[in-house]
């Protein structure tokens, strides 16, 4: 997604010294508490704000037929784990992609519908985003990051130095670039796996998209993958994760051949994948 207006906006920003970003980050809520509930939804909310701004925020579209019904069914399953109400937005870019944001939001660039071979694949995709807001890895991720510029701060400090805002404002141009480790990655891919288990999804469907994504082109591959470490590791943490449970897992085939094709309006495939 493009962030130059996001960046120009920051650029002119008052500049401030590092230990400001020090001090508003150090009173970040560490704790699942009531505090960083507030954080979250704050956090998330000006994120979409800034995507809806910019008309990335893709309102009315047919994919909606084929991702609301699976994206109802895992939220019957996840929202108990979480304190904020699930939604599920599609944002329109080339690249395949999916990112949650924390507040309880979670983006699925249309492409991604046309890369995905069926709805098993798109569940384990949705079911590992859900599972990172959960977790609460993007606050946790951005409470890290030491590499706040001094003008994101400044901008920050304009309208208040609150450290929900310079979170956001610095995960805004981030998005396509939250680089978790690879346990924090294959800890969602196994709560993903059993939300989908529960919701009625095959957990396969993760499996055979990182499958499916070693044979892809390369222009063609979904970054939610590209950018993530360590996909065989992942994939055979997931298999074991099925082999210990199988009174869970047992049931579910690991036949790619089982999946469920989605049902997608083919006339604008091209365009998302050339």
């Amino acid at each position: 997604m493009e962030r130059r207006a996001v960046r120009a906006a920051l650029a002119s920003a008052v500049s401030v010294v590092p230990w400001l970003a020090a001090i508003a980050l150090a009173a970040a809520p560490s704790s699942a508490g009531h505090g960083q509930q507030i954080d979250e939804l704050q956090m998330g909310q000006e994120v979409f704000e800034e995507l809806k701004r910019k008309g990335e925020i893709v309102e009315s579209s047919p994919l909606y037929d084929q991702l609301r019904p699976i994206a109802d069914a895992i939220t019957r399953v996840a929202q108990p784990r979480y304190e904020h109400p699930f939604k599920f937005y599609l944002v329109h870019e080339r690249q395949p992609n999916a990112f949650a944001t924390p507040g309880g939001n979670v983006y699925v660039v249309d492409s991604l519908l046309h890369f995905v071979k069926n709805k098993e694949q798109l569940a384990g995709t949705l079911c590992h985003e859900v599972s990172h807001t959960i977790h609460h890895d993007t606050v946790t991720l951005m409470k890290k990051d030491t590499k706040i510029e001094k003008r994101e701060v400044g901008a920050a400090i304009l309208t208040g130095p609150t450290a929900s805002h310079i979170l956001a404002i610095a995960l805004i141009g981030k998005l396509h670039s939250l680089y978790y480790s690879r346990d924090v990655e294959s800890r969602a891919d196994l709560t993903g796996a059993d939300i989908c288990a529960e919701a009625g999804f095959n957990p396969w469907g993760l499996v055979w998209l990182f499958q499916d994504f070693e044979s892809a082109d390369i222009g063609k591959r979904p970054q939610l993958l590209s950018d993530h470490p360590d996909n065989q590791h992942r994939t055979a943490a997931l298999q074991k994760h099925f082999r210990e449970r199988p009174e869970v897992f047992g049931k579910f085939s690991s036949d790619p051949g089982s999946g469920h094709p989605l049902s997608v309006p083919k006339d604008d495939a091209e365009v998302f994948l050339q």
